[in-house]
């Protein structure tokens, strides 16, 4: 009775574990990846793409009044004027190739209010050698104008505001060909204009220890051919690849970016996040789907242009015989919840653009992925509703409210107004990457679980408030629903019990 296993399973990692500073792994390339995807929007909306990494905007060529000038000449003058300057000291790096001391832990550490502006053609290179290029706690940090590459992060770790301080500001930078992620995030950091590239894991990885993320914003970047080190074929399963993962952040405006080729997911939203817009982008050509929203609640989609996306992992799933609707925005045990305080109170996805991507949106929810179920694989991890997991264990789990508060439920999805086309010719594909679905698995696991059978699927198909309505359909779309077996025509799909598309029209035959 339909699937009992979890698929694109989320990583715990970055909340179970600490980040280890020791892992030391580097990058396979010297150069980022080429991106194949160019923006191409037939019968899209205008939409202004970033295309800030092939001609970075340039820095200021003298520097300013009061600036503290970096020579590249010497070697470690950036850190050392660093640590001799008051805070709220402007640096201005000289045209070249800066370095640090030969020390993987050499890197430069900020001050509170430090501001670090490239000047034309400024770079700070890593060497291979260094792990960090900026850290530690100092809040309000600006990096404008300048180059970072060639660190050696960590799994998991990032090259730029490793310790995820609050306040910085990242505008017009290249952040690109360093392992681990190019950037961390912390609360009310604003990343704008700036080349994210060719780095080992994420572009960014938005996580900060020990408290939610809040305030993010994501404006006109450029986020390309990121997992250059293929970390899910390193740890198959890890969930920890792609061009921006974001950890329990609560508000995240992400606005106007071009987000394509990554080898993985373009943007991913991963355990407890609340609160994101997600509007005016371009998401194309990204090897796994261009967006999973992930145990996570309230957010508006929209306006955004989803070109091309999942042909590598959905064909790869296909051809192994899977049934499973690997699709380009997957929503994954996430939904509006109205009792967590946000902008919204549903996950809203509208007038957005999906074009010739292997398969459409997924609604899912896993049976037995709750908290404090050994299914979970945010292990230690609980709902925005319950505070501590140990709460959601028998007998009380089975009756309200933790019946439904334990669990993350998709609920409460309103897909309205939006334009599906496939070609098949284009995707080059002969099944399986035509479908939309709403669906869960049959609950088995473990055998304390009140959410065993079907009772999950039954609900996210025809309970939780799950809607799509006023769409475009252009191509020979298939829908799914309850479970992978049960795929219907576009009629099936309309009539009782699951009256999904009112107001919706199919053209099947009219190809792109």
């Amino acid at each position: 009775m339909g699937i009992k296993r979890r698929h694109w399973a989320g990583t715990a990692a970055p909340l179970a574990l600490a980040l280890l500073a020791a892992t030391g792994c580097t990058s396979t390339s010297d150069t980022p990846a080429e991106p194949s995807g160019r923006p191409s929007a037939s019968g899209a909306p205008s939409t202004s793409v970033a295309r800030v990494c092939a001609k970075p905007a340039a820095g200021p060529a003298s520097a300013p009044a009061g600036a503290v000038t970096v020579d590249p000449a010497v070697v470690g003058d950036l850190a050392a004027k660093t640590r001799s300057s008051p805070p709220n000291t402007t640096f201005w790096l000289r045209p070249g190739k800066h370095t640090l001391e030969a020390d993987r832990y050499a890197q430069i550490i900020p001050k509170d209010g430090d501001s670090y502006l490239g000047a034309p053609g400024a770079v700070l290179d890593g060497r291979k050698t260094n792990q960090y290029a900026f850290s530690g706690a100092a809040r309000n940090v600006t990096i404008r104008y300048l180059t970072v590459e060639g660190f050696v992060a960590p799994q998991d770790e990032g090259v730029v505001n490793h310790e995820s301080a609050d306040g910085w500001v990242i505008e017009h930078a290249t952040i690109q060909n360093n392992s681990g992620a190019g950037l961390m995030a912390g609360a009310r950091q604003q990343v704008r204009a700036s080349c994210l590239r060719g780095n080992g894991q994420y572009g960014m990885n938005a996580y900060k220890a020990g408290a939610p993320l809040t305030g993010l914003v994501l404006e006109g970047n450029e986020i390309a051919a990121n997992n250059t080190d293929d970390w899910e074929r390193r740890k198959p399963g890890c969930g920890c690849t792609g061009g921006v993962k974001f950890w329990a952040v609560n508000g995240a405006d992400i606005r106007g970016n071009w987000v394509h080729d990554n080898h993985g997911t373009g943007l991913w939203a991963d355990t407890d996040n609340n609160d994101f817009l997600i509007e005016n982008n371009v998401l194309e050509a990204n090897d796994g789907a261009a967006l999973i929203y992930e145990t996570s609640y309230n957010a508006v989609v929209r306006n955004n242009t989803i070109l091309r996306n999942n042909w590598v992992e959905g064909r790869k799933y296909a051809d192994r015989g899977d049934t499973f609707p690997y699709p380009a925005v997957y929503v994954s045990e996430s939904g509006g919840e109205p009792r967590i305080k946000a902008r919204t109170d549903k996950i809203e996805i509208s007038r957005n653009v999906l074009e010739n991507n292997w398969s459409g949106i997924t609604l899912w929810e896993n049976a037995d992925r709750f908290c404090n179920s050994p299914a979970n694989t945010s292990s230690g991890v609980c709902t925005l509703l319950v505070p501590k997991p140990d709460r959601c264990a028998r007998p009380a789990i089975a009756a309200a409210p933790l019946y439904a508060d334990c669990r993350w439920k998709t609920q409460r999805v309103d897909i309205h107004d939006n334009r599906f086309v496939l070609d098949t010719s284009v995707v080059k594909c002969t099944e399986k990457c035509d479908r939309m679905a709403v669906l869960a698995n049959y609950g088995t696991y473990p055998d304390w679980s009140p959410y065993q059978g079907e009772k999950v699927a039954e609900a996210i198909t025809l309970k939780q408030n799950n809607r799509w309505h006023d769409n475009v359909y252009v191509g020979p779309w298939k829908f799914v629903a309850h479970d992978p077996s049960r795929v219907l025509d576009f009629g099936q799909w309309q009539a009782t019990p699951y009256q999904q598309d009112t107001g919706s029209t199919l053209a099947p035959r009219a190809g792109g």
